[in-house]
Formats: C-alpha cells, structure tokens, sequence
C-alpha cells in the first residue's frame, strides 16, 4: 500500500490544509501509517495532478496563503476500489526494539532496561493522546451511543486499534521489566 490511500483517508474527515492533514496523522494514522509533513505534502501534490483531490488557495492577512484540499468523486472511487480489496500481505511488524531484545543476551541488563522504560513513555504518552481524542469524539456519549450516530465509524475503529496496541505494548513491557528483574535476582 502506499501513502496514497492513507491520505485519502484522511480527507473523508472533510477539507484539510497540508497542516492539518500532518495534525491529523500524528493522532490517527500515524500508528499503523506512518508519514513526516514532508511526504504528505508531496503525496497531496501527487494527488492533486492525478485529479483525486481538489486543491483552493485560502488568502490569509499575515500569513502566507495555504492550499485546502478535498477528494474528489475520482478519489472516492479509488479509495472505495481500495479499500474492497483485500490486504496485499499480513501484517509485519518492523521494530528496531526487537532486534535488541533478541540481542540482548550478554549485554548490559540495565541499558536493556532503561531502553524498556523509554518505550513505555512513548507508549503511555500516545496512549493518553488517544484516549483524550476518543473522549472528544465520545463527547459524553456511550460508545454504543456514538457509534450509532456517528456518520463515520472508521476513525473510531482505528482510533480503538491504537488504544489496544499501546495497551498491548505496555502489557509487553512490564513483563520484560519483571522478567529482567529475575533474572538479575538469580544472578
């Protein structure tokens, strides 16, 4: 998959300067689809040439004007065709932490440890960012409630995907960090 249909994802959540879109990943998408500002603004001008988006200069005082962008009837067909299709490949899981962890036999206990600690920050971190956007999407709502109101379940969905993974990764944590400690214990 490329970049492509994770932008075009996003803009069904409606109009988005290239900002906002950056804004909007680092919540949403960036757990499982991961972009720097710099990408997104090519793949909007790439989008744009291809006639899936519609790009509209906003004049601003002050500021230099910015470019707004919608799909286009065009790029709802395509991300609908894509998103009927089934994946290409199973999940893969790329993640430098793990490489170390399966290296780390013979190495420094404390260093492992202390690299432990610091993926659990992020992951604590990016957890309490997803549970403030699920409680501002909610907005005193039952989950039962939103989501038989809600135009869009998808954000949620993936929103949810999000929570449970940084649930999952701290879960994973807490366990290296006892099972280091034995270890340490036994000597």
């Amino acid at each position: 998959m490329s970049l492509k249909y994770a932008v075009l994802a996003a803009l069904l959540e409606g109009e988005a300067s290239g900002y906002e879109l950056s804004k909007s990943f680092d919540v949403s998408l960036a757990n499982f689809w991961p972009a720097t500002p710099q990408q997104l603004y090519r793949e909007l001008e790439r989008l744009a040439q291809d006639g899936l988006v519609q790009a509209r200069t906003v004049q601003q005082e002050r500021r230099p004007n910015k470019r707004m962008f919608t799909l286009t009837e065009a790029g709802r067909a395509e991300l609908a065709a894509f998103a009927a299709e089934p994946p290409k490949r199973p999940t893969a899981v790329r993640d430098e932490l793990l490489i170390k962890m399966q290296a780390m036999d013979g190495g420094d206990p404390e260093g492992t440890r202390a690299l432990i600690e610091e993926r659990m920050g992020w992951a604590r971190g990016k957890l309490d960012r997803y549970r403030r956007v699920r409680r501002r999407l909610l907005g005193g709502r039952t989950e039962e409630e939103y989501l038989s109101s809600t135009d869009r379940v998808g954000p949620y969905l993936t929103l949810m995907a999000g929570i449970g993974f940084e649930e999952e990764n701290l879960r994973w944590c807490e366990r290296v960090l006892a099972v280091l400690a034995q270890r340490v214990a036994l000597g």
